[in-house]
């Protein structure tokens, strides 16, 4: 069965990806056809790139960076709920991708996003982020406005009902395409150009 992480994104005190994450998680364990866990940045420790090697190489001399290394290599793919932080995701993000490199390679990524206008400026400035680590990140998204999706402006998650079909269809991507990938990535390093 395809191991599936839920990244939850945001580490800020009061964040409302929590109950976005939550929702996910729940949504997505009722389906049956995958291992769904949660990865909470929050709580895990990655100080700032600070590797004396680039990712790419994948000599990684920090233990914080090789026990990520071996989480993100564990999972078939991920379902990233980011918030939209000034047209974009947040840093805590991008330092988790930026830190390690083949082991995103050849994997599936769905995206859920929120924000006033649904995070959709966070997606597209994640997508290529994605593209250079060779994870296929698929087209079905989850939008989530403040406006509509939460009580309060944020204070609590109350998903409208067309949500619930946005993140079924998401989820169906994410999985054809992460069983997809799992017979590339069985197949050995791709030759460098």
């Amino acid at each position: 069965m395809p191991k599936i992480a839920v990244i939850l994104a945001s580490t800020r005190t009061g964040r409302a990806g929590a109950g976005v994450a939550q929702w996910v998680l729940e949504q997505a364990r009722q389906r049956g056809d995958a291992d769904y866990e949660l990865i909470d940045l929050a709580e895990v420790d990655l100080p700032q790139i600070d590797e004396p090697f680039p990712p790419a190489m994948g000599r990684y001399a920090y233990p914080c960076t090789q026990q990520w290394a071996a989480t993100v290599a564990a999972y078939d793919g991920y379902v990233i709920v980011t918030p939209e932080y000034n047209h974009s995701f947040p840093g805590a993000l991008k330092n988790a991708l930026d830190r390690v490199y083949a082991e995103w390679n050849n994997k599936a990524a769905g995206l859920v996003s929120y924000g006033v206008d649904g995070g959709v400026r966070a997606v597209e400035a994640l997508r290529p982020v994605l593209g250079a680590l060779q994870l296929a990140d698929v087209s079905a998204q989850v939008t989530l406005s403040l406006r509509t999706d939460f009580d309060g402006f944020g204070a609590s998650f109350t998903p409208g009902e067309h949500q619930g079909p946005a993140l079924t269809a998401m989820l169906d991507q994410l999985l054809s395409w992460s069983t997809a990938l799992a017979g590339i990535r069985g197949s050995g390093p791709t030759p460098a150009p």
